[in-house]
């Protein structure tokens, strides 16, 4: 048997993107329950940029997550309640509320290049018993040693795990293998890997992050998530389990979560669609796609010429309010 591989399922917080924020109180019960009982390793809950992020920028919660959050509390049982923080969007009165409502793992996720505003969210949440993992975004956005460089701040502020995301399903597996392997060789703390599925390689990617040393994957029930969506979950399993990794993980069970619970509550397939294979090509932050689909509706515009100037701008998480700034002087030039 190969090293054991933590999952972490974060089909109802990366996967709000993809349906608005709209999780209701009891799919969310539903769907929280099933990956507790299959053998979920972490289960992260919040709005799809986090604890706060339910606003005018970034789309509002149908449902408070802290509503959210005491809900799923109540049904899980093994798994870790995972919440995620993007210092500037949650603060730590946000991640204190949501510890009192169940929350007991916290991801703070920052640029690439900024691991340095998430110290004092990193500092509360070990202060207080949290589990507590430092995550970088946009990760192709800088080479290695900068990966390194970074999550050297994480790590001397005691993270339990160091996570990296490729956030705009840009990266192909030469470039996921030096980034995790540069991580694995520096730092003894485990390393996580998130992917989106932008340029159909997620599946691929995760695999190669696991055999380069990562311990921690990223994944979602029928691949639910912001741009064409993330690791699939029950994908990803089956191919843990075909390659001889240990994983708690009950497979039949979980493509029955993905089956009867996530799937009839999606709004759309997660396909690789022109737009969606932008962002991969473009290198856009996956979050990015609904703003922008709304944006060229309005300005009556392609999606993937906005798309194209995103990336040419190299603009990140946090940016959602240029999409419209973007879209304007586009429609200006027609």
């Amino acid at each position: 048997m190969k090293d054991k591989i933590f999952i972490v399922d974060t089909t109802l917080r990366d996967g709000s993107h993809a349906v608005s924020h709209s999780f209701s109180v009891d799919q969310t019960t539903a769907i929280a329950k099933g990956l507790d009982t299959v053998g979920i390793d972490l289960i992260e809950i919040s709005h799809g940029d986090g604890l706060g992020g339910s606003s005018f920028n970034y789309g509002f919660n149908q449902t408070p997550e802290l509503a959210l959050l005491e809900a799923a509390n109540k049904v899980i049982d093994r798994a870790q309640l995972t919440v995620l923080l993007l210092p500037g969007i949650g603060t730590i009165e946000d991640l204190k509320k949501a510890r009192d409502f169940g929350a007991k793992a916290v991801r703070v996720a920052t640029h690439a290049t900024e691991a340095d505003i998430a110290i004092q969210h990193i500092q509360f949440s070990k202060s207080v018993g949290m589990f507590t993992c430092g995550f970088l975004m946009m990760i192709h956005m800088v080479e290695p040693h900068v990966l390194v460089e970074q999550a050297k701040i994480f790590v001397d502020h005691g993270v339990d795990y160091v996570n990296i995301a490729d956030s705009a399903g840009f990266l192909t597996p030469e470039g996921v293998k030096s980034r995790v392997g540069a991580l694995v060789d520096a730092y003894d703390v485990p390393i996580g890997f998130h992917s989106h599925n932008n340029l159909g390689l997620s599946v691929a990617n995760s695999l190669v992050a696991v055999q380069e040393g990562a311990r921690y994957i990223d994944v979602t029930c029928r691949g639910l998530g912001a741009g064409a969506g993330n690791t699939q979950s029950e994908v990803f399993c089956a191919v843990l389990k075909r390659e001889g990794y240990d994983i708690d993980v009950d497979i039949t069970r979980l493509m029955d979560v993905a089956q009867d619970l996530v799937e009839p509550i999606m709004h759309r397939a997660q396909i690789i669609n022109t737009d969606s294979l932008m962002l991969g090509y473009a290198g856009v932050y996956s979050s990015f796609l609904l703003h922008t689909r709304h944006a060229a509706e309005h300005f009556n515009l392609s999606p993937r010429d906005i798309l194209v100037e995103l990336g040419r701008r190299r603009m990140v998480g946090g940016q959602e309010d240029m999409i419209i700034d973007v879209a304007y002087e586009l429609s200006q030039k027609n």
